[in-house]
């Protein structure tokens, strides 16, 4: 009787089991008869789309920032509203602070986190899965290259020209590979977007990056955001080739 009740279950587990390892529905199809949900999995959900959960660094204290030879807190791209007044749960009173000289005052003041999304834009995958979903206004950079975006950076005061905005980010982005010499961006833009700004960073193809390469390391700051993400190259073959 026993045999008889677990035998069925094992059999539905493995079903289960094999459902949630296939592979997901635009893998199997020609792009043609990609759906609008097929669509959606590549654009937020694949080996060229990925949630990440960036570090936000705590603000410096006024006497860090005079000895830096700053006043005041900085502003910009990565700085305004990533922690604005009174968000996140209220640090504990700290009775002993008059006697350890302790300056911690709010979340602001400790390491926190955001969850952003990173997405290769240059990727074929990705273009086609934003022209079948009708995505609006993808940002782009004039060029050939490797193109990464970060989206969700929190809006604030910051106008003027993209390439303004990004071009103190130049060189606080970089891609990574064991043995090979770290590759830094040749442009950096900024978009505001109705759903925050995003970050869209431009490679240069002369990187010339290939799946023998094993992983791919991307790292940013953006203000006091800092985003680090690692890619496996042989998960984002795309028609037989490396898409990126």
């Amino acid at each position: 009787m026993l045999r008889r009740r677990v035998k069925p279950f094992l059999l539905t587990y493995a079903s289960l089991v094999l459902l949630m390892a296939a592979d997901p529905s635009w893998k199997a199809k020609p792009t043609a008869q990609w759906t609008e949900e097929d669509a959606r999995q590549v654009l937020t959900k694949s080996p060229w789309s990925r949630e990440v959960r960036a570090g936000i660094a705590r603000r410096e204290s006024e006497d860090e920032l005079r000895d830096g030879g700053t006043m005041g807190q900085p502003k910009g791209v990565g700085y305004d509203n990533v922690d604005p007044k009174g968000s996140g749960p209220k640090l504990p009173a700290n009775p002993t602070a008059i006697f350890t000289g302790s300056n911690v005052r709010s979340t602001r003041s400790v390491v926190q986190a955001i969850t952003l999304r990173l997405r290769w834009e240059s990727a074929l995958p990705v273009r086609l899965a934003e022209l079948k979903s009708g995505e609006i206004d993808p940002p782009t950079l004039e060029g050939d290259g490797y193109r990464i975006a970060v989206y969700g950076i929190p809006s604030g005061n910051f106008k003027g020209d993209p390439k303004k905005l990004g071009d103190p980010l130049k060189e606080e982005a970089v891609l990574r590979r064991e043995g090979k010499k770290d590759v830094r961006p040749l442009r950096v833009e900024v978009f505001q977007r109705t759903d925050g700004a995003a970050v869209v960073y431009l490679f240069p193809l002369s990187a010339e990056i290939t799946r023998n390469d094993g992983r791919l390391e991307f790292e940013a700051h953006i203000g006091r955001i800092v985003v680090a993400q690692s890619f496996n190259l042989a998960e984002m073959e795309f028609q037989g080739r490396l898409e990126l």
